[in-house]
């Protein structure tokens, strides 16, 4: 069965020529819309926010990117895509016929059969990639090896990094190209203050031993999904604040998000463009949730790219009185 592949421009609404930062906005437009804590339709919009995270996560990224780019012409180039799963093993080596492979397929992952393919694991294992076992040994005369553990990824929202949750996972297993897969459904606690690229470990749940031996575990690697007004860095967030040039000159007092509501900035009259405004306390719990990060307000002064007569006449009266020399010394 051929895997469907996925056309991640048309997710996001652009053209496989649009820009890096074309793409983030098109992202940060549609995650406004479909965010599940904004959305009427929760469930509907969940679905829809867990797409375009993904179609972010390869587009977002330069060598996802690349590589997307790379599989979407060899796709085009048949009648679907089929290529073996990174999750595929000889099992010779396990008692199975040389040659036979086994396939791990993960549902309530918040990736698409096509992305743990791909782009999972990214830096390390991939989707249902096996991360070794124990050596063989004898018990009683018969062979008995500890099963592989089993990596792949889960994305977690930042409502789940700030409260913690649990999640139903479900993991298909069985022979490549054979029927009677085995499907085991199971519950994963997300810790309040987890943090991108953790490890969650599920004990028991990867490949089954063999010859009584006990099964591998089941390792779960966070991505924190994108957010359209935070970039996260640990247990810190980071907001981009556009200023008008007036405020960054008279400075302003300004209402900004956080996780868990909004606070006010005050901006310094005189604040330039790249500055940083640090609130204590605001960012995502820590590992164990009992201190917070911080928020880091990031400032941008955007220009007026047209202006109406009169404001071109009160610029130019500015520019005549204004005692302000930016390039002298």
């Amino acid at each position: 069965m051929g895997l469907e592949y996925k056309d991640y421009y048309q997710t996001l609404g652009v053209p496989r020529a649009a820009t890096a930062e074309e793409i983030k906005k098109a992202f940060r437009k549609l995650a406004r819309v479909y965010h599940p804590d904004v959305a009427k339709d929760k469930k509907k919009a969940e679905e829809k926010f867990k797409e375009i995270n993904e179609a972010y996560e390869v587009l977002g990224t330069p060598e996802n990117r690349t590589r997307y780019d790379e599989l979407g012409a060899e796709w085009k180039q048949g009648d679907g895509f089929r290529s073996p799963p990174r999750g595929r093993q000889p099992r010779g080596s396990q008692g199975g016929a040389p040659g036979q492979e086994s396939e791990f397929h993960f549902g309530g992952t918040g990736f698409s059969d096509f992305f743990e393919q791909f782009f999972a694991g990214q830096g390390g294992a991939g989707a249902g990639a096996r991360r070794g076992r124990g050596g063989p040994s004898f018990q009683g005369g018969t062979f008995a090896q500890r099963g592989n553990d089993l990596e792949s990824d889960i994305l977690v929202t930042l409502q789940e990094v700030f409260e913690g949750s649990v999640r139903a996972v479900s993991l298909r297993s069985g022979e490549a190209g054979e029927g009677g897969h085995e499907e085991a459904t199971f519950r994963v606690r997300i810790p309040k203050g987890v943090q991108e690229g953790q490890r969650i470990r599920i004990s028991g749940k990867g490949e089954s031993g063999h010859g009584g031996a006990e099964s591998g575990d089941l390792y779960l690697r966070v991505r924190v999904a994108a957010h359209p007004d935070f970039r996260v860095k640990g247990s810190d967030l980071y907001h981009d604040l556009d200023l008008a040039p007036w405020e960054a000159v008279l400075g302003a007092s300004l209402s900004v998000p956080t996780a868990d509501g909004r606070v006010t900035v005050k901006i310094p009259p005189g604040t330039g463009g790249g500055h940083q405004l640090r609130v204590r306390g605001r960012g995502l719990p820590l590992p164990g949730g009992e201190s917070r990060g911080d928020l880091y307000v990031v400032v941008a002064v955007q220009m007026p790219t047209r202006v109406s007569d009169a404001e071109k006449a009160l610029w130019e009266s500015l520019a005549k009185t204004s005692d302000f020399k930016p390039r002298e010394g």
